[in-house]
């Protein structure tokens, strides 16, 4: 058995037994072990890939190399530690009454089936998957959204799941344009949405019929990144659905759906030989980090607060890969990287602030430093690397965005400093009441689980004092490979 079918058939199965038995107590443990094994097969293949270069499995039905294996691995971590932490969350919240056993079971298994799809888009070599499995992804969260079953969660699993659906039409249109051109060059067959073979003879595209799909798909996949003005459903999703389920929309899909576009982008430019899809995602990213910034200013739920946050740095990673030189592409990997593990650590700590406070309402948590130190000094903390602070690896990585910045495209270096003082002062306007206020009379005594926060945080700190060499060659070959190497 192939490692691959391992990594795919690990969540899909458990997946599965989890609609049956997800009720019961040991449902939590059986979803953490799922995810651990399936943890372990990634950092097998990314050794795989480490040590032998990209590789094809199953004829040419998937494809790993640099840039997807990593992104495999973050996922596949984030998805453990998520795991994890939901354990005592979602035991709490069953308590408390929010959820039902039916729903836990509902909860497991789309949990499971959500990180099946997100594999599956990660590792396929064929553009159709890759667009059925995000919307895969989008049918399993919508539901997940909606697990609380009280009107504002329904209505923003609806917005979510009309405002996605609209988007991923979008992207099928651009993929059938995509199929259009190559089919006339790879015949028509799977091989004319084939990644690798595109690739290859992306030169005899039509460069007219792709420029206008890229058009469809940035629009179609920006929806699901989140990006400005098609992410509105971002931060209701992210206010009314399980804590768990924001963390991991923040680490996980977003970055998928992004990885998606980045896949596009080279294969419209080796089709035009120029750069309007860099800058169309370059436009898109200010856009997001200037109107994300703002918007921090104006939030009253915690949780939608750190959902512009995410719109925030997506747009940041938008505008980098837009730029596409090697040092841009290396800087969004590591931001892509550093920006799962600090967002997700955010919303655990966010998930336990609110159970404790019971509350989202950021006027309605105060004191957590008084109240609960572990809580108060991870969301302080968290929030200091989120926003760029030293020596956090966010840092280290805006810092190589706009040296990047500076060498391409010098005229954008003031607008990404304004977009992130504006977002620093949002950010910090609100926290600073939460974490050193006066804490209210009635709280709530919860089970905490702080070590995966302290992991993230550990690990965002680490990157940003030294990279590891082998993970620095990591993303040298993938930032490479997207400025137009070989796969």
């Amino acid at each position: 058995m192939k490692l691959i079918d391992l990594l795919l058939g690990i969540p899909l199965l458990v997946g599965i037994s989890l609609a049956f038995v997800g009720h019961s107590k040991r449902a939590a443990w059986l979803n953490i072990a799922a995810s651990a094994v399936t943890l372990m097969v990634a950092l097998g293949m990314a050794f795989h890939v480490l040590e032998k270069g990209a590789f094809s499995v199953h004829g040419q039905a998937f494809f790993l190399d640099s840039f997807n294996v990593f992104l495999v691995f973050v996922t596949a971590f984030i998805a453990t530690t998520t795991a994890i932490f939901s354990q005592s969350y979602m035991l709490h919240e069953q308590k408390s009454g929010r959820v039902t056993g039916k729903r836990l079971k509902l909860y497991h298994a789309m949990y499971q089936l959500f990180i099946f799809a997100m594999l599956l888009g990660l590792t396929t070599n064929n553009l159709g998957v890759l667009w059925i499995s995000l919307e895969l992804a989008t049918l399993a969260t919508v539901l997940l959204v909606s697990l609380y079953r009280t009107p504002s969660s329904i209505a923003a699993a609806w917005k979510y799941f009309i405002l996605c659906g609209v988007g991923i039409a979008l992207a099928l249109f651009g993929t059938i344009l995509i199929f259009s051109t190559s089919s006339e060059v790879l015949g028509h067959s799977n091989t004319a949405l084939t990644w690798t073979s595109l690739f290859a003879h992306s030169a005899e595209l039509e460069p007219r019929v792709m420029t206008i799909a890229f058009v469809f798909l940035m629009v179609g996949y920006g929806t699901k990144v989140g990006l400005v003005p098609m992410h509105a459903w971002l931060p209701d999703a992210h206010g009314e659905g399980p804590t768990p389920i924001s963390a991991v929309l923040s680490g996980l899909l977003l970055n998928v759906a992004l990885y998606a576009l980045v896949r596009c982008k080279s294969l419209v430019e080796g089709a035009s030989q120029n750069a309007m899809a860099g800058q169309l995602m370059m436009g898109f990213g200010l856009l997001s980090l200037l109107v994300a910034a703002l918007a921090l200013h104006r939030q009253r739920d915690i949780k939608r607060m750190y959902s512009f946050s995410s719109i925030e740095h997506m747009g940041l990673m938008t505008f980098a890969f837009g730029i596409g030189t090697p040092l841009a592409n290396f800087a969004a990997l590591l931001h892509m990287t550093v920006h799962s593990l600090v967002k997700s650590g955010i919303f655990f700590t966010v998930g336990h602030a609110a159970q404790s406070m019971g509350t989202q309402s950021i006027n309605g948590i105060r004191g957590l430093i008084k109240y609960r130190p572990g809580i108060g000094w991870g969301l302080l903390i968290g929030t200091a690397a989120i926003a760029g602070f030293p020596p956090f690896g966010v840092f280290t990585s805006e810092f190589l965005l706009f040296t990047a910045a500076l060498q391409s495209y010098p005229w954008t270096v003031g607008l990404l400093l304004l977009g992130l003082v504006i977002a620093f002062a949002g950010l910090f306007r609100h926290v600073q009441p939460m974490v050193y206020g006066t804490p209210p009379e009635q709280t709530h005594i919860v089970p905490v689980n702080m070590i995966p926060v302290y992991i993230h945080f550990g690990l965002a700190l680490w990157l940003g004092l030294a990279i590891p060499e082998f993970l620095a060659n990591w993303y040298q070959s993938a930032a490479s490979l997207l400025a137009g190497g070989q796969p």
